[in-house]
């Protein structure tokens, strides 16, 4: 079967193309559009599908819409109840519904010659259960745990995967919810609600949890594979923080607080969930597992022998998940995702035409993973920008910031380049047969939806990624499944004697990751970065910005025949027309 899986009615739309139970394509729509999540999460937004995202995946694979032979839509709108029966304050979710509902129309619209009829509604924790579940490599039998903010009715699925087959065994009811709580929280500490919680979970650290006891009164396990969570007073427990004001004391213990009483809370449904299953193998998504703070206390203190967290586990992994799971349910036996780049790719040919158009001097050294590890070796900070673009929050070594772990100053130079807060910290790359011997945690760890704690004799080599708790979110590097970057972490290490790297998403503050040539060309011109190694070729920056003066631009590459023909825009525009790239 060909289904094509859809993630839109709240936020971050996303596409995800399953072709007999193996995954081809993934992607978001906020790598199209350059708009951050995709759209917000209001019900006024809510017929905004992925059509961009869509397109492409279908192109990639060769497919027209009429080819499909299902499009999973990751919400049930007969499942759903009115907002003020579930005890929610959204007045206009009815319009979200009546979208939701209208969703097959709308899906046909937007791709031309699919037939509405072969949309089918997968309901939203389902979907996420299943992008877990089926994608995680050795789960045919294990447990998994979905959290998030809400689904139709419920904001929470215990269930159990038997070889094709999902079992649902609990679900907490609205309005009880973990995401919303932290949701709301994110809002009282003046960031983002709905985008900016992994900052709540930052400041967390810079926090003491004095508040602990006074928040079980609102939010605390129920000891039946259920929780309450609502209704918390957040102003009685710390005056707001309005947006751009700085933080106190009083918001980092507010936020530890709430930290540490999700990580409780987790672990008393993780405990239940073991208790029905006695499975070895956890998987998990929903917003929530984007927590890697709580993942870490899971994995180390919950009874389960192998933790797995889907690394587009937010609301994006849905698309995936929805059609897995009818991939499964229609008796296909479904594969685990080689990896998340999932993403649009460039090949060196195309890449050198992007750059020939952009007419700015580029050079193809010998060996870019050398010319890289050397510039890091010199404190330079490097864009790079390879492969296949990754589905999910994370930047996995294709779409990264890299810079010298050894030098304290790059977290603030680094936040500086990206433009936001300074309390934020940056993350670490470890070839995966030397991490054991720096970081304590779960290994391997390839998506960063871990923390570990860091070896007391490392922290002075690497300062820049450890956090000021100790730990580091890592990223394990394998040579199999990266030869690239796993010869950048050998060749820097040989010339610094550190097998670590400084990796951050390739964007600044507020803009969706890095994701086709322009965006990186963009970025670099935008930011004050030293080298940008795109494909096999780099830039550096003295030359980028010398290309505009005129014996520079003399002796720059020009844009060869190929170019001239689509002088208007980059190179095969008409395609990129056509695929949705």
């Amino acid at each position: 079967m060909r289904i094509l899986g859809i993630n839109a009615l709240f936020h971050d739309p996303t596409a995800a193309l399953v072709i007999e139970g193996h995954t081809v394509a993934a992607a978001e729509e906020e790598r199209f559009s350059r708009r951050k999540h995709g759209k917000r999460p209001v019900p006024f937004s809510a017929w905004e599908l992925p059509e961009k995202a869509a397109a492409w995946c279908l192109a990639e694979a060769g497919l027209r819409p009429q080819d499909l032979d299902a499009v999973a839509y990751s919400f049930d709108p007969a499942l759903a109840r009115p907002a003020d029966v579930m005890g929610l304050d959204d007045p206009w979710d009815h319009l979200r519904l009546t979208y939701a509902r209208q969703a097959p129309g709308f899906l046909a619209t937007a791709l031309p010659g699919l037939d509405p009829d072969i949309v089918r509604f997968v309901p939203h924790h389902l979907a996420h259960a299943a992008s877990s579940a089926y994608a995680a490599p050795g789960a045919e039998t294990s447990s998994v745990l979905v959290l998030d903010g809400r689904g139709e009715a419920t904001s929470h699925l215990a269930a159990r995967r038997l070889g094709d087959r999902l079992e649902p065994l609990r679900g907490q009811e609205l309005p009880h919810s973990l995401g919303l709580v932290y949701e709301e929280l994110t809002e009282h500490l003046g960031f983002l609600r709905s985008s900016d919680e992994y900052k709540v979970m930052a400041l967390a650290a810079y926090g003491a949890p004095r508040l602990l006891n006074e928040l079980r009164r609102y939010v605390h396990p129920t000891g039946d594979g259920g929780f309450r969570a609502t209704g918390v007073p957040w102003a009685e427990l710390c005056p707001p923080r309005r947006p751009g004001e700085a933080w106190s004391q009083a918001h980092a213990d507010l936020a530890a607080s709430a930290q540490a009483c999700l990580e409780e809370t987790l672990l008393d449904l993780v405990r239940w969930l073991h208790g029905r299953t006695h499975d070895s193998v956890l998987t998990m998504a929903g917003g929530v597992a984007l927590n890697c703070v709580a993942n870490s206390r899971v994995a180390r203190e919950g009874p389960f022998d192998r933790v797995w967290v889907q690394p587009a586990a937010g609301d994006a992994g849905t698309a995936l998940g929805g059609a897995l799971h009818l991939a499964a349910h229609g008796g296909e036996r479904t594969e685990s995702i080689p990896g998340a780049d999932l993403g649009r790719r460039w090949s060196d040919a195309e890449l050198e035409a992007w750059l020939k158009t952009a007419a700015v001097p580029y050079e193809r050294p010998a060996d870019v993973a050398e010319t890289v590890a050397r510039a890091l070796a010199d404190d330079a900070i490097v864009a790079w920008f390879q492969g296949r673009s990754e589905y999910g929050p994370r930047a996995l070594g294709h779409r990264s910031l890299l810079a010298h772990p050894g030098r304290s100053g790059n977290v603030e130079r680094l936040n500086d380049v990206k433009g936001r807060e300074q309390f934020r910290p940056v993350a670490p790359m470890v070839l995966a047969d030397r991490a054991a011997e720096i970081f304590d945690g779960p290994l391997p760890s390839p998506y960063m939806l871990f923390v570990h704690e860091v070896a007391p004799r490392w922290r002075d080599r690497i300062p820049a990624v450890v956090h000021v708790d100790g730990t580091a979110r890592i990223q394990t590097v394998d040579p199999a499944a990266e030869p690239l970057m796993a010869r950048v972490l050998g060749c820097f290490e040989r010339l610094t004697g550190l097998p670590v790297v400084v990796n951050t998403s390739l964007n600044t503050a507020g803009r969706p990751m890095v994701d086709d040539p322009r965006d990186a060309l963009e970025c670099f011109g935008s930011a004050p970065v030293d080298l940008l190694a795109i494909g096999s070729f780099v830039i550096r920056r003295g030359a980028f910005f010398a290309a505009g003066q005129p014996d520079a631009a003399a002796a720059a590459p020009r844009p060869g025949p190929e170019a001239d023909a689509d002088a208007d825009g980059g190179p095969e525009d008409d395609e990129r027309e056509a695929d949705g790239r």
